[in-house]
C-alpha cells in the first residue's frame, strides 16, 4: 500500500504570470484557464507569490474609493486598497506564497489550507522551483478511488500489521464505506483493526463489526495478577 503524497494528485502542467504581466492578462488567462488562482514566478520558475480573484477582485471593490490610507485603517484593509490601484501582478500578489513540496502527505497539505486559509499551494522543489499546484479539489480526489483498490489496501494493512489471514476479517467496501466483520482474539485488536483501516486514503468511514474472543481492555474481565480472563480458568 503506497502513502499517497501531493505529487500522486498534484496538477503538473500550472499556468503561470510573470511579475510585469499586467492585470487585463492576467484575468484574460484565469478566464481562459477556467482557474481561480496563478502563480508569480521568476525567470527560473522560483515562487514569489500567488494572485487569486480575491487579489482581483479588490479593483471592482474598491471602484471611486480614495487611495489614500484611512485613519485607524487595518493593516489588511489598506492592503486590499493597495491592491486595488495596482496594474501589475508584483503589486497584485499575495506574497510570499505558501508552498508546499511534492513529497508532502495528503493530510499535512490540507491542514496547511486549513491553517492559512488558501484554497490552492504551489508546489515546489527543493530549490524552490514550481512543479506543481494542488487545490482542495485535488485532496478530495482521493476519494474517487475504487472500491476495489481500497480494499486490498485494508487487506494488505491488516495482514502486515495483524498477521491475520482474509479468512479470518471480512472486508467489505462499497462507496469508501469500510465494513469490518468476522472474529479476532483481543478486544484491543479489533478496535486497532478498524482504526488502521480508516488511515487508508481515499476511506471514508469505517463500520465496525468485528467480535473478539475475550475482552484485553477492560481491567474487570482479568483476574488481578495472572493476566488471564476470568470465567476461562
Amino acid at each position: 500500500m503506497k502513502a499517497w503524497k501531493v505529487h500522486h494528485v498534484m496538477t503538473r502542467n500550472v499556468s503561470t504570470v510573470a511579475g510585469s504581466t499586467r492585470y487585463r492578462e492576467i484575468v484574460e488567462l484565469m478566464a481562459d484557464k477556467k482557474i481561480s488562482a496563478v502563480p508569480v514566478v521568476d525567470d527560473a520558475r522560483r515562487v514569489l507569490g500567488v494572485i487569486s480573484e480575491a487579489d482581483l477582485l479588490h479593483k471592482v471593490e474598491l471602484v471611486g474609493e480614495p487611495h489614500q490610507r484611512r485613519l485607524f485603517e487595518g493593516r489588511r484593509r489598506h492592503a486590499a486598497r493597495t491592491k486595488a490601484d495596482a496594474s501589475v501582478a508584483r503589486e497584485l500578489m499575495t506574497a510570499p506564497a505558501v508552498t508546499t513540496s511534492p513529497e508532502t502527505s495528503l493530510v499535512r497539505a490540507a491542514r496547511v489550507m486549513e491553517r492559512e486559509h488558501v484554497k490552492r499551494l504551489p508546489v515546489t522543489d527543493d530549490d524552490g522551483h514550481l512543479v506543481g499546484i494542488v487545490s482542495r479539489r485535488d485532496l478530495l480526489s482521493i476519494y474517487l478511488r475504487p472500491d476495489a483498490d481500497l480494499r486490498r489496501d485494508v487487506l494488505e494493512v491488516l495482514e502486515r500489521i495483524f498477521s491475520v489471514e482474509s479468512s479470518e476479517v471480512d472486508v467489505i467496501v462499497a462507496d469508501g464505506v469500510v465494513t469490518l466483520s468476522g472474529r479476532v482474539e483481543r478486544h484491543s485488536a479489533a478496535q486497532l483493526a478498524a482504526y488502521v483501516a480508516g488511515q487508508v486514503s481515499g476511506v471514508v468511514h469505517v463500520v465496525d463489526g468485528l467480535t473478539f474472543e475475550f475482552d484485553d481492555l477492560n481491567p474487570v474481565y482479568l483476574k488481578p495478577g495472572l493476566g488471564s480472563p476470568t470465567g476461562l480458568l
